[in-house]
């Protein structure tokens, strides 16, 4: 066990009350959820019948439920693996390998990340397997299941060497600067992860290939180019064979920007509603909201890798969990667990930057198409088909909703029709 520190008390506080938080967010919104079980929001009527929003408020309960055991879970195994002796027996087991301090890294990190997958196992299995074909989505096979986690544990172990290694070099033989290199680095893998995503990356999960719809995909492409985009492709994906929900993105940048929309929309939307949905994808790009997120994120990046490099050697840090020496790896490990409840509670900053980028986008659609129906005949029929929230807590709803209550959102599309 480790020994008292007061560096150990404070992290603990922290993410005892991060997680007590959590745990209370997710009981005001249920119980205001149950408040409102029966009331129907009046952009709604018409389209929710009674029988349709008991479905919604028990698959928001069982999701919620889940995600918090989860997150409970996963906060009790973080709390043993620190307080337990886990991190320095772990790093005098790698240090026996004599292997270097970039190698012993690099076995340090796919350890934990091995681990938090299995963890993650059973509330995917149980949310996959259970509480969604139980509300009629899911619709993978424990073939396809395991082949995906297959895939995903190869790629992210690859992902992450290819991040790791110069990152630990830098920390070893750039000396004092290795902190602005790194996040040079940084900066430009990010990029280059969004540039392949959609052309190396999901194909391994999905089949993308052109709308069949030949009048869809003329309008689509007219459209974006009304609006001075230029994309290389108009994409539909197989979505149906792991889930009956609909969705519909933009992905990729520069000469690899796609439209992609899941087979499940298509079959279930009208063509302008489909439109609608593309028009407010668009109105993030017109509105340049995908180059201010990564301004942000370079920013933030920028900080947290100077303030990890004042950190990195500062030997309290060490002791508190159980190591008598700098070891590089196991620092950058605990720097990032010993702020992770403090990022926690400035989740509603993002939130709200989130929310309003999507308003900005809404207008757009105003802007582009002249009308605002179909984006709202398709925000009623996503939200049927998705079985979300029409209840969220106002407190909850601000401190998590990256996108602004559907009721709400609605209610401001109407507005700006009736102002037309």
């Amino acid at each position: 066990m480790i020994p008292y520190h007061p560096l150990v008390l404070v992290f603990s506080v922290l993410l005892v009350a991060t997680c007590a938080m959590r745990r209370v967010l997710a009981r005001i919104n249920i119980s205001h959820l149950r408040k409102f079980a029966d009331r129907i929001p009046d952009v709604f009527r018409g389209e929710i019948d009674s029988e349709t929003l008991s479905r919604m408020n028990r698959y928001t309960v069982d999701s919620s439920r889940l995600s918090s055991l989860e997150s409970t879970v996963g906060d009790l195994v973080l709390i043993i693996v620190l307080l337990s002796g886990l991190v320095p027996w772990t790093v005098g087991l790698i240090d026996s390998l004599h292997l270097g301090p970039v190698a012993s890294g690099l076995i340090f990190f796919m350890v934990l990340a091995l681990a938090g997958s299995i963890l993650e196992i059973p509330f995917d299995l149980y949310g996959t397997f259970v509480i969604e074909q139980k509300y009629g989505f899911s619709t993978i096979t424990p073939g396809l299941w395991l082949s995906d986690l297959f895939k995903n544990l190869v790629i992210s172990g690859l992902l992450m060497i290819a991040l790791f290694t110069p990152l630990l070099a830098l920390i070893q033989h750039a000396g004092k600067t290795w902190w602005l290199w790194a996040w040079i680095f940084f900066a430009v893998f990010q990029l280059f992860i969004l540039w392949l995503y959609p052309i190396a990356i999901s194909p391994l999960f999905n089949k993308f290939e052109p709308v069949k719809n030949e009048e869809l995909r003329e309008r689509i492409v007219s459209t974006a180019e009304r609006a001075g985009i230029t994309v290389s492709g108009v994409y539909q994906v197989d979505a149906a064979k792991r889930s009956r929900h609909t969705n519909a993105y933009f992905t990729g940048i520069g000469k690899t920007k796609r439209i992609v929309l899941y087979d499940t929309l298509l079959g279930a939307h009208s063509t302008a509603e489909i439109l609608s949905v593309l028009a407010h994808e668009i109105g993030h790009w017109i509105k340049k909201h995908v180059r201010k997120q990564l301004i942000m994120i370079e920013v933030l990046s920028f900080i947290s890798f100077y303030l990890t490099s004042l950190f990195l050697d500062w030997l309290p840090l060490y002791r508190a969990f159980g190591l008598e020496r700098e070891v590089p790896y196991a620092g950058l490990f605990l720097l990032g667990v010993a702020v992770k409840p403090v990022l926690f509670f400035f989740t509603p900053i993002g939130a709200g930057i989130s929310r309003r980028f999507e308003r900005q986008a809404d207008d757009y659609v105003f802007s582009l198409l002249g009308t605002t129906r179909p984006l709202i005949d398709a925000l009623k029929r996503l939200a049927k088909e998705n079985l979300a929230n029409l209840h969220p807590h106002p407190f909850y709803a601000w401190f998590y909703y990256s996108h602004p209550p559907l009721a709400d959102r609605i209610e401001h599309l109407w507005e700006l029709e009736k102002a037309s």
